[in-house]
């Protein structure tokens, strides 16, 4: 993992540091399998207040976290707005189809629970 020394610089591992249990464990959640959803399906950096969550300001801020720390989110600055962006390249690299299968699992089950955003 790298060290920041700058406050406004944030951890994330390495590609190579990036395990299999710990990207499991990152998606397992339900509320960090939306954001990685939602993120999956913008295609584009978001900030953390784009997402609308079902959760406190810091349980938001401990699942970017724990995102970030396993690999499947970066974070940077830009201004004053932390972005977000999914590590789609790394993941797919390391762990081939995963997370596509990860993510038609979540909206096929969403579907059949008659989630109102499914797809």
């Amino acid at each position: 993992m790298t060290t920041a020394t700058n406050p406004r610089v944030l951890d994330h591992p390495a590609r190579e540091e990036i395990h299999l249990e710990g990207v499991l464990h990152a998606l397992s959640d339900p509320v960090r399998l939306r954001i990685v959803s939602d993120m999956a399906r913008e295609g584009t950096e978001l900030s953390c207040s784009h997402f609308d969550l079902p959760v406190t300001k810091s349980t938001t801020t401990h699942h970017f976290r724990v995102l970030r720390e396993s690999g499947v989110i970066q974070q940077i600055y830009r201004g004053t707005a932390k972005l977000n962006a999914l590590r789609r390249e790394d993941l797919d690299a390391l762990f081939p189809g995963l997370l596509d299968s990860v993510l038609d699992a979540a909206d096929a089950q969403a579907r059949r629970q008659g989630a109102p955003d499914a797809p």
